[in-house]
């Protein structure tokens, strides 16, 4: 038996030539999706395996925390594929970010506690199932100038390095920046690879003459400051 491609289907119901005569906007997620896969397996579509990744992983948000292991458990997509979704889902994860940073560039936000982070950044950060490591980063009169997303893993000296974090904010001109991560368990309470990370990136911080201002760990309902 062979594999389904997109072209086993009639043509008014393949996603490419629905892409073309309709528009982007004009496709469902599982169309989407079957675009990038391009091919299925042996006696199933791809538009039957991309239904089945959303499924199993539900949302957008769930896929971008996939792991490539993750996305291979779902018959017919192996490493190649579980490639191509990861690098189209980082994509829009950019895009995002970049649309929010200009966003705030153009009528930026003075912040002044950590509640005010806690309150940005819960709606974030508040469902992912994996660690988000994020830089916010602040001028003089601690006006956000800019919110990026670091990492993603469960948080570690290696992981999180001063020479990336750093770099960013330097790109902001920002004269001071908070951390912040996210806890998938929901308790904010904060680990001994927490307290060492904190502590190597504020005196990183120092040498370089940007003040880390807080570390802040977002929980379900609550967050922990190092700076509190």
């Amino acid at each position: 038996m062979k594999s389904f491609t997109l072209h086993d289907l009639p043509s008014s119901e393949r996603p490419r030539e629905r892409l073309i005569q309709h528009g982007s906007d004009a496709l469902s997620l599982q169309e989407l999706i079957a675009l990038i896969l391009g091919r299925g397996i042996q006696g199933e579509s791809v538009m039957t395996t991309s239904q089945k990744l959303l499924a199993q992983f539900g949302s957008l948000e769930s896929l971008l925390d996939a792991s490539l292991e993750d996305l291979q458990q779902i018959k017919g997509i192996g490493v190649a594929k579980a490639c191509q979704i990861k690098a189209c889902l980082e994509i829009a994860r950019r895009v995002n970010e970049q649309s929010f940073n200009k966003a705030h560039n153009k009528k930026k936000k003075q912040i002044l506690s950590p509640q005010e982070v806690f309150h940005l950044l819960k709606p974030k950060l508040a469902r992912h199932k994996k660690e988000h490591f994020i830089l916010l980063s602040f001028d003089t009169r601690n006006q956000l100038l800019g919110m990026d997303t670091i990492s993603i893993g469960t948080i570690n000296a290696s992981l999180v390095h001063p020479r990336e974090l750093f770099e960013i904010a330097i790109r902001h001109h920002a004269a001071s920046v908070i951390i912040a991560h996210n806890h998938p368990s929901g308790d904010p309470d904060p680990s001994d690879e927490d307290i060492r990370v904190t502590a190597k990136l504020t005196e990183a911080g120092k040498l370089l003459g940007i003040q880390v201002l807080d570390h802040i760990i977002v929980g379900n309902d609550r967050f922990y400051s190092f700076s509190s």
